[in-house]
């Protein structure tokens, strides 16, 4: 894929440097010519020195071209309206801007602009972090899976991870076990201090707590 970014920051350069060795054909803008030093060495894609909303350093990096923008400025206003003349003057298939305040995420979503709110993200994450109990997900697929960590419950010491499976509603993933993180086989036995990361259809929790004995 032509991939242009705008905004040479960490969350620029890390993006470039990741999208450039995945193969994809990568160009930075940023205002500050300084700023391109945080690529390296490592990266093989252009640079253009420029503002990202204008239209003609756009062009300058092929946009009619290109398949993704991002714009990742530290600046919301400069982030949204580089997106809005990607999005709806180049019709660039796909945008995706970053924002601090959330509170305007909405408003570009329905313009046809997805954006990332850092901000948002970090407040649930953390919420997540400091309010975990034993059996919140920790991570959403979609509404219908969710990736839920499990310790061993004592009554479960020993026992196969067949014990622990449902075909096409409950299925154990990976073991958690001495410092270490493996995947499991249905014969692998559950030891005192096991964490069990377990996929589970969100209809299905019931079914995996019985499982549980709780």
């Amino acid at each position: 894929m032509r991939i242009i970014i705008v905004g040479c920051g960490r969350m620029g350069a890390g993006l470039a440097l990741t999208l450039t060795q995945r193969g994809h054909d990568v160009t930075v803008i940023d205002r500050d010519p300084t700023a391109f030093a945080a690529l390296g060495e490592r990266f093989s894609g252009r640079i253009i020195t420029g503002h990202g909303f204008d239209r003609e350093v756009l062009r300058h990096a092929g946009i009619t071209r290109t398949d993704g923008l991002a714009a990742v400025t530290s600046s919301d206003e400069t982030n949204v309206v580089t997106a809005r003349a990607a999005r709806q003057f180049f019709r660039v298939p796909r945008v995706v801007a970053r924002l601090y305040d959330p509170r305007k995420a909405e408003i570009y979503r329905r313009l046809g602009v997805l954006t990332i709110s850092t901000t948002e993200w970090g407040v649930h994450r953390i919420t997540e972090l400091l309010s975990y109990s034993w059996f919140e997900p920790i991570v959403s697929l979609g509404s219908s899976v969710d990736i839920v960590d499990v310790e061993a419950p004592p009554a479960l010491v020993g026992r196969s991870l067949a014990s622990l499976t449902v075909p096409g509603e409950v299925h154990p993933v990976a073991v958690s076990r001495g410092g270490r993180c493996f995947l499991p086989t249905p014969e692998t036995r559950l030891q005192a201090g096991d964490l069990v990361h377990i996929a589970v259809l969100t209809t299905s929790t019931g079914r995996l707590k019985a499982l549980l004995g709780v």
